[in-house]
């Protein structure tokens, strides 16, 4: 896998982690907390704020992945894991990550080529490092793995698999838990989890006060649970009428926000040039300080850990101060990490 060669200047100790999701808490989804950042300051409220803070003829770019239920037990070589499935290939193929048993707390990094995972009736053949062949940030071992499949694994993962979760969450959560009000096609392996505070009632809210929605897709792989790794090579599609909707308020004024980290690598995947074109397949652009985007100057998301490679992309929109202002204050105020806690809107215009 790739190695960034620049880590997040933004520095600060990550705060609580969001143990379950907000409905557990008590909160509807909207209700999470959102800190709002701007180059005139930082101040606080409810997710369901968010319109007050945006503008007639701005752009939220949605995310409509939907997400899968891509983590199952498993077997390597008589050993139990935890079999994380990242990605379907165009060839039948699969990119899988081998974690700990029981609660994939750390990346299993000792599998070689050749070694053969099972889970029930479906075998599935390491062969190569993903992408490329490069080792894990220490050196020990590879994360990624393409395996070839035998046997019926969406099956498999029908009948015993469960969302991706790590060991900060209280307990497991069912599926619907995993899901945003945008996702409408199946792929991810992870929650695009930025969008998870909308309801219905606030996206029309949104609409009504003249907020256009331009909806991509970018099936997420999982989690850059090491330090210092890049995002692989993801799925994703941005529509000719998305495209259109972009340009055209760019061109008229108003501001292009991401919804989430995904959103963002979505739709500069699509730049040509100034405009944004239709576009799909499998990107590799990486947003950061070293290539910032071209097209996003906002971003709705999560807190992200001090050295997620996410963090770069957060600090490419709205600069590494905006950043640092915002991560000191989320967490001198206790904001909660992670997919099941509170939100962010960072503005730099």
């Amino acid at each position: 896998m790739t190695l960034l060669h620049e880590t997040p200047h933004t520095r600060f100790e990550a705060s609580s982690f969001a143990p379950q999701p907000p409905e557990a808490r008590g909160l509807a989804r909207d209700e999470v907390r959102l800190l709002v950042a701007t180059p005139d300051g930082i101040s606080h409220g409810q997710f369901r704020d968010l319109p007050d803070h945006l503008r007639a003829g701005d752009v939220l770019v949605v995310n409509t992945s939907a997400t899968v239920a891509a983590e199952v037990d498993a077997d390597l070589d008589g050993r139990a894991v935890v079999l994380h499935v990242a990605h379907r290939l165009d060839d039948g193929d699969s990119v899988v990550e081998l974690r700990t048993a029981p609660d994939a707390a750390r990346a299993v990094l000792d599998a070689s080529a050749g070694a053969v995972v099972r889970v029930g009736d479906v075998r599935l053949t390491l062969r190569a490092p993903w992408p490329g062949g490069a080792s894990s940030p220490t050196g020990s071992g590879n994360r990624l793995w393409r395996a070839s499949v035998r046997g019926d694994l969406d099956r498999q993962l029908a009948w015993n698999g469960r969302p991706i979760s790590y060991g900060y969450l209280d307990r497991r959560y069912p599926l619907a838990d995993y899901q945003t009000v945008f996702g409408t096609r199946p792929g991810s392996a992870e929650m695009a989890s930025a969008g998870r505070p909308f309801t219905p009632v606030l996206v029309t809210r949104l609409v009504t006060a003249g907020v256009q929605l331009a909806p991509v897709t970018l099936h997420t792989g999982v989690s850059s649970q090491e330090a210092g790794e890049a995002p692989g090579p993801e799925w994703f599609e941005v529509p000719a009428t998305s495209a259109r909707v972009i340009n055209q308020a760019r061109d008229n004024g108003g501001r292009v926000v991401a919804v989430g980290t995904t959103a963002t690598r979505a739709v500069e995947s699509a730049v040509l040039g100034r405009h944004v074109v239709a576009s799909r397949g499998w990107t590799s652009r990486v947003v950061s300080p070293a290539q910032p985007p071209r097209v996003v100057d906002g971003l709705v998301t999560g807190w992200h850990d001090p050295m997620a490679s996410h963090l770069l992309l957060v600090e490419s929109v709205a600069g590494p101060r905006l950043t640092q202002a915002a991560y000191d204050a989320a967490v001198a105020e206790g904001y909660l990490w992670h997919e099941f806690g509170d939100s962010a809107l960072l503005l730099r215009r």
